[in-house]
């Protein structure tokens, strides 16, 4: 049976050690913080992972141990596609495939890697298509990295046409968009997952089913208040919506570091390196503990204010 990836739907970061391995104690940790705070499903090998950063045999032992550890508690979805080259995209894929993953992940960038256009887009996609279990549900990830790639309407139908894809996840940043998405998916079943914070509270309101971006590292449960409670109370929801919005800008001082730094306080990661950012975030961002201090203190009131509901 298919599982649904929807709601709330945290993209994995990765632990390493301070020798560059991937930490797997801290990272079964992680898993068990997401899970205890509300993810819907877990997206791991993924941007916020440094998949663009890990080789494939560390992609597959990521994701396998991801699948292991969550024990069909939560789907898992994984991706790990990074290649331009077809055939190591295809690799890439395999690899995801065999994890055991609920469903696998394509990046839309790789599907036209030199910007040709739809044409080329689509001739990948079904070459992909043609050689990917049929039965696996699929994603299509707008990445930023190595540039963003926004799907366009006519290529999001053939998604949607094909059968094949359960979720995209949209990285537009743009209300008008996810609405356009949202109709143009309806009849297929295929959920429209808002990454962008600044438009999270109004992207569930216009039919984006739950939130898939980098802040559900620091708060996915007040993202799942804001999902599954919000129109209970309106006036919470949106002040809570507002101060994600506002948490959300700590994004540019040095994630995936600052997420890392925040899971070490919280005592689920020993370190805090990152192949991505291989500086000391404190060099590039002054004040980033004191930034990490009103990241904490404001999401715990909010916690408070959720639980003094009753």
């Amino acid at each position: 049976m298919k599982k649904k990836i929807e709601g709330i739907v945290p993209v994995m970061i990765t632990p390493f050690t301070e020798n560059d391995s991937i930490d797997y104690e801290s990272l079964e940790a992680l898993i068990e913080w997401y899970i205890s705070h509300g993810a819907d499903a877990l997206f791991a090998v993924c941007q916020s992972s440094e998949m663009q950063y890990l080789s494939l045999q560390e992609k597959s032992e990521l994701a396998k141990f991801v699948v292991r550890t969550v024990k069909g508690r939560v789907p898992v979805v994984a991706s790990g596609h990074t290649s331009d080259d077809p055939y190591g995209q295809l690799e890439e894929l395999k690899v995801a495939v065999d994890s055991g993953a609920d469903g696998i992940v394509l990046v839309s960038n790789h599907l036209d890697p030199g910007r040709k256009g739809t044409d080329t887009f689509i001739g990948n996609l079904k070459w992909l298509l043609e050689r990917l279990p049929s039965d696996l549900p699929l994603g299509i990830y707008e990445c930023p990295a190595p540039y963003r790639r926004l799907v366009s309407d006519e290529e999001l139908k053939v998604l949607a046409d094909s059968g094949r894809f359960s979720f995209m996840k949209d990285v537009s940043c743009d209300l008008p968009t996810v609405q356009r998405r949202v109709a143009i998916t309806k009849k297929s079943g295929m959920a429209i997952l808002n990454a962008n914070a600044a438009i999270a509270w109004d992207a569930m309101k216009a039919g984006s089913r739950g939130f898939n971006g980098v802040s559900t590292n620091f708060h996915p449960d007040l993202y799942k208040w804001l999902y599954c409670s919000s129109q209970d109370h309106p006036a919470l929801a949106q002040e809570l919506a507002t101060f994600l919005v506002l948490a959300a800008c700590t994004e540019a001082y040095g994630y995936p570091v600052l997420a890392k730094m925040y899971h070490k306080r919280l005592g689920n990661f020993k370190a805090t390196g990152s192949r991505t950012f291989p500086y000391d975030v404190h060099e590039k961002v002054w004040g980033v503990e004191a930034i990490l201090d009103k990241l904490i203190e404001g999401t715990e009131a909010y916690r408070k204010k959720i639980a003094d509901l009753g």
